[in-house]
């Protein structure tokens, strides 16, 4: 028996790998999950309520793109966050965002970019269904460095222009994951006229936009609007998992020009799973919510203040702009991983397995991700331990 080969290539997804580093070890003290970008903040206290007098809606079949008064909820809460009008054509509920990011690409990449195999853009680090995307529609993907060098975003202008004329996509995720850069609004501006340029779309991962230290991150889409770039050329991907410390739900959206969000639409209709009508309910509560959103927010300011106070005068410490993400320079990600889940108990992820090698080279080898996602005592407790073990 013969299997596709588009994924051989691939390496294993980030936590597995995980397991296999640690699990043949014992921690040195307590454990402390710091690995994983799962948030542990309260859900709003709604939530309980609105399903239970919606327990009837799991005997129907749910509407495939969202329900009116969810589409409705997130298109009022895209115009008072961005100030731009997005109408319901345009809109699409997401069983979990990365079923949006993957499908969008199978809808909207195509086959052929003038006349060649295609190239996808991506930072390096990267969210790792962008490549998984890429190989599942048979394009090139491209990794670009996002370093300290470049700001820790992708410089996608410096790119070959054989390479950015075959392209069909580039992917931008800002706040980023894992290094909580922002893409400021110029930023975003000479993305869109690169992509006008070379004719691409630009697909903006904006599930951490909540989560910021200083001010809110700008979106691609009101950018696109103040520049009256084409709305097919952008599509945004929002989530309630990390909003709404809801990763359970499997709640996002995404928003795309009109005739992109049709083929997104007719894809989902073939193979996609629509959210049930009860946590269709749930999210435009949720999207229609502040509260909990501004509540959860100051939780993560004063995680960043903490880590601040805590990394005081170490060399190469930076505070993110925003998410939810510690990036912190060591002499070797696997290495650091393995001595502070040994000696303390400690567990967080190697910088590497979030980013891919290229040309004998990983921008996330000399890294680790830590996650600020436990409650403000237990996470002084893992960076205390952390910067002891590691920098002390």
């Amino acid at each position: 028996m013969t299997f596709p080969e588009r994924f051989s290539n691939l390496p294993d997804y980030a936590f597995p790998r995980l397991r296999k580093l640690l699990d043949a070890h014992a921690p040195g003290g307590e454990p402390l999950a710091m690995s994983i970008g799962e948030p542990r903040h309260a859900m709003p206290d709604f939530v309980g309520q609105i399903l239970q007098e919606n327990l009837g809606g799991f005997g129907v079949y749910p509407p495939n793109d969202g329900t009116p008064g969810l589409l409705q909820a997130i298109s009022a809460w895209i115009l008072r966050r961005y100030g731009v009008e997005v109408g319901e054509e345009r809109l699409m509920a997401l069983n979990g965002t990365r079923e949006g990011l993957f499908n969008a690409v199978l809808a909207l990449v195509p086959e052929l970019k003038n006349g060649k195999r295609p190239t996808i853009l991506l930072p390096n680090p990267f969210y790792q269904v962008y490549a998984v995307a890429a190989a599942a529609v048979g394009a090139e993907p491209v990794f670009v460095p996002a370093t300290a060098a470049t700001g820790f975003l992708p410089d996608y202008a410096s790119l070959p222009r054989d390479q950015l004329e075959r392209a069909a996509l580039a992917w931008i995720c800002s706040p980023a994951n894992p290094q909580g850069a922002v893409a400021s609004r110029d930023y975003l501006a000479d993305l869109l006229a690169l992509a006008g340029k070379y004719d691409f779309r630009v697909f903006a991962d904006e599930c951490y936009s909540e989560i910021w230290r200083d001010a809110p991150p700008p979106g691609l889409i009101e950018v696109a609007a103040q520049q009256g770039a084409d709305p097919e050329r952008v599509a945004i991907f929002h989530s309630l998992s990390k909003r709404s410390n809801m990763p359970g739900l499997r709640s996002g959206f995404v928003a795309a020009g009109a005739e992109a969000s049709a083929r997104i639409r007719k894809l989902r209709s073939f193979a996609g799973a629509p959210l049930p009508l009860p946590l269709q309910k749930v999210a435009e509560a949720c999207w229609r919510d502040e509260a909990h959103v501004e509540a959860s927010r100051a939780l993560y300011q004063q995680k960043y203040r903490d880590a601040a106070a805590i990394f005081a005068g170490h060399q190469g410490f930076r505070l993110p702009d925003g998410g939810m993400f510690l990036w912190l320079p060591v002499q070797d990600g696997e290495d650091a991983t393995l001595k502070l889940w040994q000696q303390t108990g400690v567990r967080v992820l190697p910088g590497a397995y979030l980013s891919r090698d290229v040309a004998g080279d990983n921008p996330g080898k000399g890294y680790i991700r830590v996650a600020l996602v436990a409650p403000q005592e237990e996470t002084q407790r893992g960076l205390i331990r952390l910067r002891d073990c590691l920098y002390g």
